[in-house]
């Protein structure tokens, strides 16, 4: 199993991951007498965003928590850095799809980032200094405004972007998504994603997404990875979405266009 390192400290704004490749191999996961996936092989690379699409049922969350060690696996998972030295364990950033908590709760956005950087609980301490970091800190997801605002009175969007901010404390190796902006809407949606995108470039972030969302992979992506059991495919956008194996997949062909698109092919198109 890995074990992985989990936000010890902060970076500097213009910091960059040490990583250069995670390296996947022969991944199995198995619950009891069901085969979840099997053979998974991969490298993710840094500076680029993987999306992971696939049906309901296909593994994808699934092998996110065989990344972060919260499943039992099979296989070699290994990092490397920019000249292919073992890099030993990362630092991880996850996003989950949801997070369950009392809407009624008095906890605000700064309360939380207080109890995440510090040992003194939130109610105890108020310093200027640690609202000012903290600030800092939403000012890369474009949310502090939202310093203030009680977590059970901000909108999907809202806590999403909150999430991405605290796992990007200090910024990771390896940026994991699942389905980050399930339910969110187009606008919200949208400005998750620009934000996602300048993280990649301005810090060489590897980034793992997992979404339903094929117009958002076509656009955003820099490679997918087709998952159902096993890797099915995976390449970029184009030419996972025009391989006919998607099709017999998602029962349609994909195509994507210029414009970042994806769209179903017209009736009679070959592959």
């Amino acid at each position: 199993m890995i074990e992985n390192n989990w936000h010890p400290c902060s970076h500097s704004e213009n910091d960059c991951c040490r990583l250069c490749c995670t390296k996947i191999e022969n991944f199995n996961v198995t619950f009891g007498n069901t085969q979840i996936f099997h053979d998974v092989n991969l490298h993710i690379h840094c500076g680029e965003l993987t999306a992971i699409i696939g049906p309901n049922g296909a593994g994808k969350s699934t092998l996110l928590k065989a990344i972060l060690g919260e499943v039992k696996h099979t296989g070699v998972l290994n990092y490397f850095d920019a000249k292919g030295v073992h890099s030993g364990h990362p630092l991880i950033g996850y996003v989950p799809q949801y997070l369950n908590f009392d809407l009624s709760t008095p906890t605000s956005v700064l309360d939380l980032f207080t109890a995440y950087l510090t040992n003194i609980p939130c109610w105890l301490t108020s310093s200027k200094r640690i609202r000012d970091q903290v600030c800092q800190i939403l000012v890369k997801v474009k949310a502090e405004h939202l310093i203030d605002r009680r977590l059970g009175a901000l909108s999907g969007g809202e806590l999403q972007r909150i999430l991405l901010a605290l796992s990007l404390e200090p910024i990771p190796d390896l940026l994991l998504l699942d389905e980050p902006v399930s339910g969110i809407d187009q606008n919200g949606l949208e400005l998750f994603y620009d934000i996602v995108s300048d993280l990649r470039a301005n810090h060489d972030l590897s980034i793992i997404l997992i979404s339903h969302d094929l117009n958002l992979v076509a656009k955003y992506a820099d490679r997918v990875v087709l998952l159902n059991g096993t890797v099915i495919c995976n390449g970029s956008p184009e030419e996972v979405f025009n391989d006919v194996r998607t099709r017999n997949v998602f029962g349609m062909l994909v195509q994507h266009t210029m414009q970042g698109k994806v769209q179903p092919d017209k009736e009679g198109s070959s592959c």
